[in-house]
């Protein structure tokens, strides 16, 4: 039997050299490093890369739609939908990649969505539980203290994200403003303070004085603040103020986002203030707190006042 010129699918297998995960690995983490992403997503890569091959003990370079599958069915026994998505986002981008660049030929993740989740509620602070934050810091009367107060301060004035705050440097405080250089985007952008915030930033300045450091909020020896002891003091000033939601960096972000929104500042404008690289998520929070401002167009809608 005469053979045929082109190689069928089968025997392309065969003849191709067979991709090992380390190759496949330094191809996708060579591009990660030329496009400049953060060393933290970089992080999470590897993390749920590894975690994933724990669940399945396979190469993901040999993955196939029913692997993805399994791994979505062994992982509800053990983490939270929120995290299988995670999860599930960092494979997406794997594979997206791989095939981008022809070093496989199916992408295994081709039919495979993210899971649906319930609509949590995201909690905020309310004026009462903010004052009684501020009264457990200020019982201390400590050079730490009253640095947490003002990083407090910072994070509802400006809702930036906890990663950006300890990468503010002295420089970047200008008068009202602040310049964040961290972001997750890599944008650069400009926050506002408040007339009492910036008054508490500058006599924190001063107390803090010249140092080696750049890095605006510092540790008790005078080094860089590190992240996980701003969520460490954060949650034991909760604790201490007899609060029963979380109290972190990001349920700051959270309150203010949900402040700004009731004061009646458009998507658009908080987009910009929080970060967002789109709208999505500026809009999750506008229709989370559509009853908020419901209550406030009965009060103040533009029909208000007119005699017709």
């Amino acid at each position: 039997m005469k053979r045929r010129g082109v190689l069928s699918e089968e025997e392309l297998v065969i003849v191709q050299k067979n991709r090992t995960d380390e190759e496949a690995f330094e191809e996708f983490f060579k591009d990660c490093y030329l496009r400049n992403l953060r060393p933290s997503t970089i992080n999470y890569y590897k993390n749920e890369f590894h975690a994933a091959k724990k669940i399945i003990p396979k190469q993901l370079v040999d993955w196939e739609q029913a692997d993805i599958e399994s791994l979505i069915f062994q992982s509800k026994e053990l983490m939270t939908i929120t995290s299988i998505n995670t999860r599930l986002r960092a494979l997406r981008a794997f594979y997206n990649f791989l095939v981008s660049r022809k070093f496989l030929k199916k992408n295994p993740m081709k039919n495979i969505k993210l899971l649906r989740d319930r609509q949590k509620e995201i909690e905020t602070l309310d004026n009462h539980e903010i004052e009684k934050l501020i009264k457990v810091i200020r019982k201390q009367r400590t050079f730490v203290s009253f640095r947490d107060e003002v990083i407090m301060l910072v994070f509802l004035d400006t809702g930036i994200r906890l990663s950006e705050l300890t990468g503010i440097r002295m420089e970047d405080v200008r008068g009202n403003k602040i310049i964040v250089r961290l972001t997750k985007n890599l944008f650069e952008r400009t926050v506002y303070l408040s007339e009492f915030t910036q008054e508490q930033l500058e006599r924190y300045i001063q107390i803090r004085g010249n140092l080696s450091t750049e890095k605006l909020f510092v540790n008790r020896d005078n080094h860089e603040l590190n992240r996980h002891s701003i969520q460490t003091r954060f949650q034991k000033y909760g604790k201490e103020a007899g609060i029963s939601k979380r109290v972190s960096p990001h349920s700051f972000r959270h309150t203010m986002a949900k402040r700004m929104i009731m004061m009646g500042v458009d998507a658009f404008s908080l987009m910009t203030l929080l970060g967002h690289s789109d709208m999505t998520i500026t809009k999750k929070y506008v229709n989370l707190w559509g009853t908020d401002i419901e209550m406030k167009h009965k009060k103040h809608g533009a029909l208000k006042g007119l005699k017709l």
